[in-house]
């Protein structure tokens, strides 16, 4: 009975480790203000972000359409920690990052059009992360909570947030660019 419990279990402690360590770099190159621990942060944070969305979009929207149904199930089950847990955390890491040294270089002003458009992309990204993943996320980790979980529900809500996180993809590449010429001091691309 134990290991059937622990065979069904959704959230392993595994799932609030990974919540532990981007936090954890990102509070301690805050506290010490080590400039190359939060740039390390904030791409690395980022970088992964942008990685799964592309997979995710890209790859999973597909394999899922080729899977038989309780397969589909069983794939948005295991996906679940990583959207629900980590997902939100790199976001919300990479973007506080990305904010600190804004502001540490003291670029952080909306009289230059790059920053303008990198706080217009993180609306975007925060708003379909928060507003649409995030949601249909708790509504697939609840309805796996049940004796007999809808599949078919299961299954619509993970290619959503499959075909989301394709879109998100799409404007975590514009904003490496953005990055990219704010690096190089580009304020102004007009």
């Amino acid at each position: 009975m134990q290991k059937r419990a622990a065979a069904q279990r959704i959230v392993t402690p595994l799932s609030y480790v990974t919540l532990t360590v981007p936090i954890a770099a990102l509070i301690i190159s805050l506290v010490t203000m080590d400039i190359r621990l939060l740039i390390y942060t904030h791409v690395i944070t980022g970088g992964t972000w942008t990685g799964i969305d592309l997979f995710m979009g890209l790859v999973m929207t597909r394999v899922m359409k080729g899977l038989p149904p309780e397969a589909r199930t069983e794939v948005v089950k295991r996906l679940v920690p990583l959207l629900l847990f980590f997902m939100p955390v790199l976001a919300g890491v990479a973007i506080t990052s990305g904010i600190t040294l804004a502001q540490l270089y003291k670029i952080l002003d909306f009289k230059f059009p790059m920053i303008v458009i990198a706080a217009a992309i993180v609306a975007v990204l925060t708003v379909q992360g928060y507003g649409v993943i995030m949601p249909n996320e708790i509504r697939i980790y609840r309805e796996l909570q049940k004796e007999t979980p809808d599949r078919d529900k299961i299954m619509r809500l993970g290619l959503r947030n499959f075909r989301v996180a394709g879109s998100q993809a799409i404007f975590q590449i514009a904003i490496i660019y953005v990055m990219v010429n704010l690096r190089l001091g580009i304020l102004n691309p007009f």
